[in-house]
């Protein structure tokens, strides 16, 4: 994996989020009322809307569009809904934050 620095914790109100672009799609880290820092694939399993700019409580997110809630933790569709979507470690140092990236597979000629 391929820790990527993506800015300070202070970036990133609480109960908010941030979208980082990376060439593996859109990522969008969350941090929670707790202090606690996550990231996840900045779209909803049910109809792709932009998770970052949903409602952050507890360690879950709700989808701006259909209300959709997702754990921040498993990237999984709480509830009745089923979905998921991919979780992406998250690392803290100090104030810096950096997420990992599987490298990307080369392609053969």
């Amino acid at each position: 994996m391929n820790w990527i620095a993506i800015g300070t914790i202070a970036d990133i109100p609480l109960r908010g989020a941030r979208c980082v672009e990376t060439p593996q799609g859109k990522i969008a880290v969350f941090r929670t009322a707790a202090n606690q820092v996550f990231a996840i694939d900045d779209h909803c399993p049910h109809k792709g809307g932009p998770l970052s700019q949903g409602i952050v409580h507890g360690a879950a997110v709700t989808c701006p569009l259909h209300n959709w809630v997702i754990s921040l933790e498993s990237g999984k569709a709480l509830g009745a809904d089923e979905g998921s979507v991919r979780t992406i470690p998250v690392r803290v140092e100090g104030e810096r934050l950096f997420i990992a990236l599987e490298a990307l597979a080369s392609k053969a000629a």
